[in-house]
């Protein structure tokens, strides 16, 4: 073929066009004045909040701007004023949905006998497939042994279970989306492959909607109810509602094994709970000790760090309170003294933002080397309300530059001051109740007392006794329940910890050592810093729903009952009370009919059997089948949010209680954002929920969702306003694939997934596209085709040597992509597969032939349809599994041996296509799109819509016309040409007068006979206004390159750049001077 003189150069376009197309790839104390700031009574380690700051600045002006809003809105509300119109958007037609139904039994195959409906209808395309997949196993690891191309590789990962309570949110789609498409393109690959599905028990969640729901039907208190009563209401609960998010998981397409199924509260799986709590207990990595935990007050509970939503205030803010009427200030500082023993009118200023907790200070430390407080060194301070002597001490880490330098010491309610306390042997006193009331440490006069209430009281009585020194505004970093939207307080309780230090060290170098794979790798840097900071994790939870704690309080029957916190007495640790009752008789030397046991009432950190799930679910501790065949899991795949929380605490208890990682791989993806970059919150009215986007909704349904839920009423009129702008049309009906499709096609190791409606829209009429391109394929193949396998077929024309080539390359990169998670690489290529290779150039160019009668041609052109046709849609099939599925059983096959789904059939394979693979035929055909996109160019600016006009190229170069040559029918057919001649210069056989003409490449030139097409009057005309518009552009930018000042102050990348535009301008002059000269010798005639 004459085409080498042009392939190194074909070469470099293919791969600069493909690279283009798919490579996307000291401690500080308090705050000024000696004041503590929530932030760092709730942090153990103040200085490890640097970094954040920059997080909650941004936080902080968002819930500015959002307040300016709820400002402006109710400004125009209350002025009678009317909204303004929402932007106008493009508005989207209703589809005329196609329902599938044929009578069919759940779990039978799906009827495809009849005809394909007219378009593309999600509700017709889902229908059936997913009971029959099941029934048929192919979501079952077991059904592996039936494939022929079967692997010996094993692939398994389990899903991150979603809470019990929850219904399908756009997290979990995203993450549905890309481990199915890794699940269904392993199991297409051969291998054994075991998806775990599960649920989480969710123990504040489920809890609190119970409680709810209780209250609403009977008005009952979980208090009014015994323990075994509330836990029958969850459980009766559960099996009622807990399944709902399963269901939608396989509306989502979702090939997990069910029968696998597994709930962390199953009987099962809290036997490995105890049992894992014992193992560490006996491994001295669990200890209980009484030490500071985040409290809630409203849920009376100890919550996890993840829990805790820290809300950054730029100054005076006033927050409403569960449990307190009217609403709280916060963001203020307030300054006060304490006066010193025996030294009248001496006194020591102090500042803090949580006045009520001075009740519970035990010291005042300044700086030693702060010459100002150098004379009340070994001083004592009177305490005002309580009559103690609160010594005056030295510690270095006091900021003697900040404020006073003075710092109140809390030891009870600060971890920096129960740091400090325990240093200097400083007592503790709680002076805040576990229901947020004041303690009997405060006095007659506060105790019982809402410690908000207890606040102003304070408050009052300092300025009776004229300790007050004064008031002011001050930013600060409040902590609040993420559950119940309290304010956190830092209690002193005893409480189970685990130690974490040993473990950390072990899972860093887990991934230090390249056992463990973090993608992207930049979370690596993350994990190191939070493993070399992480404290003991504190699981004991002080609720009813949840695995209770295998630990009983020892006491000797006639003994008196140890019923005071700080003495708390002998625990012990055991998977049963008798296990239990037998050791403590053991350590006390007692028969065991001398002890009584009472069972520790509170239950474990969710979190806690959450990092259990890779191994409990597959029957740890017992060494089940399962359990041998696929731990430790292939992967894990889960939001980056929980890389700490979740991720780490895995690897940590996997390795210690397995001896394995367990997980060799971890693919964390980003957080979904709205189009804008925000993240959703029902509060903006940009939350889009997935079932929406799959079955379509009404701005008025989507607006009823809003008006029902339980926001604030200001924030239900911001929420409207912002949904009404960003969703004026409502949500079309999208499908369950294109909602996958899209979400993949998102890079998902970057920063963030900004998602747009409009994006999923596209992937719809993406699935239109296919489902006609599937049409127009069986139309042209016609009854009785019998295709051939790939391996068997060897295409002869150019046009199918192109595209299978095409084909080839496409899989090659997919496998690749897939190698490397970079799931979005992968759908841009088959799109682009599809849309431009398959049905914009190679369906196209077929035409002529299909309506030729030359036999060999074409049983060619349509086995290249079909074998485009059935692997393309195998490439598409792990992220569009329903139409694929639908497509793909239409197709006719191979022989009576072929796969029964197209979620079993082989995946695409390099090694099966390798005779396909012609990057020369590839390169020659960039050549001839050249050509192609030239003449099209002219059609455009000429708006010859249906004109089918002669047309010319004129290429002197040898090799380059070989190559027109030999793709001559293809080249008239994609240009739309009535007649189309190769000339090998423009001097011998010249072109018509009346040609217009482009310049393709280098070497070749397309004329496009226009004559009794246009009018050259007209065209003259136009001609001519574009020409004096380019000529007042180049007068423009030739005056600014002449200025001295330009040419002494612009950067060379200026100048070039300006020089650039000056040279198009030409060109774009040059080329409307030609085509004037030929419009003229047209008008002429």
């Amino acid at each position: 073929m004459p085409s080498a003189h042009l392939n190194s150069v074909s070469s470099q376009r293919l791969c600069s066009l493909c690279h283009l197309l798919l490579r996307a790839k000291k401690r500080s104390w308090e705050v000024p004045g000696g004041c503590k700031s929530y932030s760092q009574a709730n942090n153990p380690h103040p200085k490890n909040q640097v970094g954040k700051m920059s997080h909650l600045k941004n936080k902080a002006e968002k819930q500015k701007r959002q307040q300016e809003k709820l400002e402006s809105i109710e400004a125009r509300l209350a002025t009678g004023q009317k909204e303004e119109p929402p932007r106008q958007t493009r508005a989207w037609a209703l589809k005329n949905t196609v329902l599938y139904d044929i009578p069919t039994v759940a779990g039978e195959k799906k009827d495809t006998s009849g005809p394909l409906p007219t378009s593309y209808s999600p509700r017709y395309i889902e229908a059936a497939w997913y009971a029959w997949w099941v029934k048929e196993g192919f979501f079952k690891p077991e059904y592996q042994h039936r494939l022929l191309h079967q692997k010996p590789e094993t692939f398994c990962l389990s899903i991150p279970p979603p809470n019990v309570t929850g219904s399908l949110h756009l997290g979990h789609a995203l993450t549905i989306a890309i481990e199915d498409a890794l699940v269904r393109w392993k199991r297409m690959e051969g291998c054994k492959v075991l998806w775990v599905p599960g649920s989480d028990h969710a123990g504040i969640a489920t809890q609190a909607v119970v409680e709810k729901k209780i209250w609403k039907e009977r008005r009952a208190l979980r208090q009014d109810l015994t323990r075994e009563e509330f836990l029958q209401e969850v459980w009766n609960w559960k099996e009622a509602k807990g399944n709902e998010i399963f269901q939608q998981m396989k509306a989502m397409g979702a090939s997990l094994d069910w029968d696998r199924a597994c709930f962390t509260m199953d009987s099962d799986f809290s036997q490995a709970v105890t049992e894992a709590f014992v193992r560490l207990h006996e491994d001295g990595l669990i200890y209980r000790n009484r030490q500071l935990v985040n409290w809630s007050c409203a849920l009376r509970s100890a919550i996890s760090d993840i829990e805790v939503e820290n809300r950054q205030l730029e100054g005076r803010t006033e927050l409403s309170v569960p449990g307190v009427q009217g609403k709280v200030p916060f963001g203020v500082l307030v300054t006060f003294a304490y006066k010193v023993e025996g030294e009248e009118g001496e006194e020591l200023p102090v500042a803090t933002t949580r006045p009520e907790t001075m009740l519970g200070d035990v010291a005042v430390a300044v700086h030693p080397d702060d010459q100002r407080y150098t004379h009340l060194h070994g001083k004592r301070l009177c305490h005002p309300f309580t009559g103690h002597l609160l010594p005056v001490i030295t510690d270095p880490s006091v900021e003697q530059d900040m404020g006073t330098g003075a710092v109140k010491i809390t030891p009870a309610h600060s971890h920096v001051d129960y740091e400090l306390g325990r240093r200097r042997g400083l007592p503790f006193v709680s002076v805040i109740a576990e229901d947020g009331t004041m303690t009997a440490e405060c006095g007659e006069w506060l105790q019982g007392q809402n410690r908000f209430l207890a606040r102003e009281k304070v408050l009052a009585a300092l300025k009776e006794r004229g300790l007050f020194r004064g008031v002011k505004e001050h930013p600060l970093v409040l902590p609040l329940c993420s559950r119940s939207g309290d304010v956190i307080e830092n209690l002193l309780k005893s409480q189970w910890f685990v130690r974490c230090e040993a473990m950390a060290r072990r899972a860093l170098e887990a991934v230090e050592s390249g056992g463990l794979k973090l993608i992207p790798e930049f979370y690596e840097k993350n994990w190191r810093n939070w493993l070399l900071k992480t404290n003991d994790w504190c699981i004991s939870r002080q609720l009813w729903w949840g695995h209770q704690i295998p630990a009983y309080r020892v006491t000797v029957l006639g003994s008196p009952d140890l019923r005071d916190e700080e003495s708390d007495g002998l625990w012990v640790v055991g998977r049963t009370e008798a296990e239990a009752r037998k050791k403590a008789a053991g350590m006390l030397g007692k028969s065991e009919e001398d002890l009584k046991l009472v069972r520790d009432v509170d239950v474990l950190d969710t979190w806690f059997s959450s990092a259990l799930f890779p191994f409990a679910a597959l029957g740890w501790p017992r060494q089940t089948e399962d359990l041998q065949q696929f731990y430790p899991n292939s992967l894990l795949e889960t939001g980056s949010d929980l890389l700490f929380f979740w991720v780490a605490r895995m690897v940590m208890l996997g390795e210690q209680l397995t001896e394995k990682l367990p997980f060799s791989q971890v693919f964390l993806h980003s957080m979904v954002r709205d189009a804008h970059g925000r993240k959703m919150s029902k509060s903006l009215g940009n939350v889009i929920d997935p079932l929406d986007v799959i079955h379509g909704a009404s701005l008025q349904a989507l607006q009823k969702k809003i008006q029902n839920s339980n926001l604030d009423p200001k924030e239900v009129a911001i929420a409207l306003e912002g949904q009404q702008k960003g969703f004026p049309q409502g949500i079309p009906e999208c499908g369950t694939d294109a909602l996958r499709f899209a979400l993949c096609s998102y890079s998902t190791q970057g920063d963030g997934i900004n998602l747009d409606v409009a994006a999923v829209e596209n992937a719809s009429r993406f699935c239109n596209k296919v489902w006609n391109a599937l049409k127009f394929t069986l139309a042209a193949l016609g009854e009785g085709f019998t295709p051939l396998a790939p391996e068997e077929f060897f295409p002869s024309s150019p046009m199918d040597r192109w595209i299978l080539s095409r084909l080839y390359h496409t899989v090659q990169d997919c496998t690749q992509w897939f190698e490397e998670y970079e799931l979005h690489l992968i759908t841009t290529s088959v799109h682009l597969f599809w849309l431009h290779d398959f049905c914009s150039v190679y369906m196209e160019s077929t035409k002529p032939i299909l309506n030729s009668r030359d036999p060999a041609r074409l049983l060619s052109t349509r086995q290249t349809l079909y074998s485009c046709v059935d692997l393309a849609l195998r490439l598409l099939s792990p992220f569009m599994p329903f139409l694929t599925e639908e497509l793909w059983q239409r197709l006719p096959k191979v022989d009576s041996k072929s796969h029964p789904s197209i979620c079993v059939a082989r995946y695409p394979d390099t090694k099966q296509l390798a005779h396909w693979s012609h990057p020369e035929e590839e390169a020659n055909f960039l050549l001839v799109q050249e050509v192609i996109k030239a003449v099209r160019s002219l059609r455009t600016k000429l708006q010859l819509t249906k004109a089918r006009p002669a047309v010319y190229v004129v290429c002197p170069e040898l090799s380059a016309r070989g190559v027109y040559e030999n793709y001559q029918e293809a080249l008239q057919t994609l240009s739309l040409a009535g007649s189309l001649r190769l000339l090998p210069d423009s001097e011998g056989a010249q072109p018509p007068v009346s040609c217009i003409t482009m310049k393709a490449n280098n070497h070749t030139d397309v004329y496009v006979d226009l004559q009794g097409l246009v009018d050259p009057q007209e065209e003259l005309l136009k001609l001519r206004s574009s020409q004096q518009k380019l000529e007042r552009q180049l007068a423009d930018l030739t005056v600014r390159i002449q200025e001295a000042r330009y040419q002494a102050q612009s950067s060379l990348k200026a100048k070039s750049n300006l020089q650039k535009k000056i040279s198009l301008l030409h060109s774009q002059l040059e080329q409307i001077r030609q085509a004037t000269e030929t419009f003229q010798k047209m008008a002429a005639r």
